[in-house]
């Protein structure tokens, strides 16, 4: 059985920092892109960067410069240094990566981290 598990989430000031890993569990065989989404209350679900497997990045406009992502493939686990928090930064931080398990390929939530961002 394959898993995400988060973590690194939790209550912060404007300005600081907090360092988000998901690291994945059980017969992987391969992980292609591996993402970080977040949902605020009473909005959507969106996508906040993105990784492949070769490193090639995406970010969101809102959050670029601020919160590099990055993945160690050896440990299967995807990372998201957030600096410079603001306050619209508050939500539910969620991975989500795209997997080969055998032949089928699927793609896998975490459980979710919550990020505030208040003084």
């Amino acid at each position: 059985q394959v898993q995400f598990v988060e973590s690194g989430g939790g209550l912060v000031q404007p300005g600081g920092s907090l360092r988000l890993s998901c690291a994945a569990s059980g017969s992987i065989s391969s992980i292609y892109l591996m993402d970080w989404y977040r949902q605020a209350p009473g909005k959507q679900r969106e996508l906040v960067a993105r990784i492949s497997s070769a490193g090639t990045t995406y970010y969101l406009d809102s959050v670029k410069d601020r919160v590099p992502i990055s993945r160690d493939n050896a440990k299967n686990t995807v990372y998201l240094q957030m600096n410079n928090l603001k306050p619209v930064d508050t939500a539910v931080y969620y991975c989500n990566s795209v997997v080969r398990i055998g032949a089928r390929v699927s793609d896998y939530w975490g459980q979710g981290t919550q990020v505030t961002v208040s003084s």
